[in-house]
């Protein structure tokens, strides 16, 4: 079962709990702006969608608290190439 996408705030990382595991967007926030540093999913969920669904979801809550987007990680910066929508947060 997938949950919501959490901001665990203390640790810099938005989580994403799938059957036990967790997929993770590491960030670091500097001022109004998130810089995400790098995504990791556990390899049983690779290929699921998880890794979409945790950016996505990330991305949403920063936009939610009026964050601008770094994408220094691949993955983040080809999900935002992917959907326009997102865009005009970086």
């Amino acid at each position: 079962m997938m949950q919501a996408v959490r901001d665990n705030r203390s640790e810099q990382e938005f989580t994403l709990e799938v059957d036990g595991e967790v997929a993770v967007a590491a960030y670091q926030r500097e001022g109004d702006t998130i810089v995400f540093t790098h995504t990791l999913v556990p390899a049983r969920l690779e290929g699921h969608g998880v890794g979409s669904r945790l950016i996505r979801g990330s991305l949403d809550l920063a936009r939610d608290q009026g964050l601008k987007v770094v994408p220094q990680c691949p993955f983040v910066r080809a999900f935002i190439e992917k959907h326009p929508a997102y865009r005009d947060l970086v």
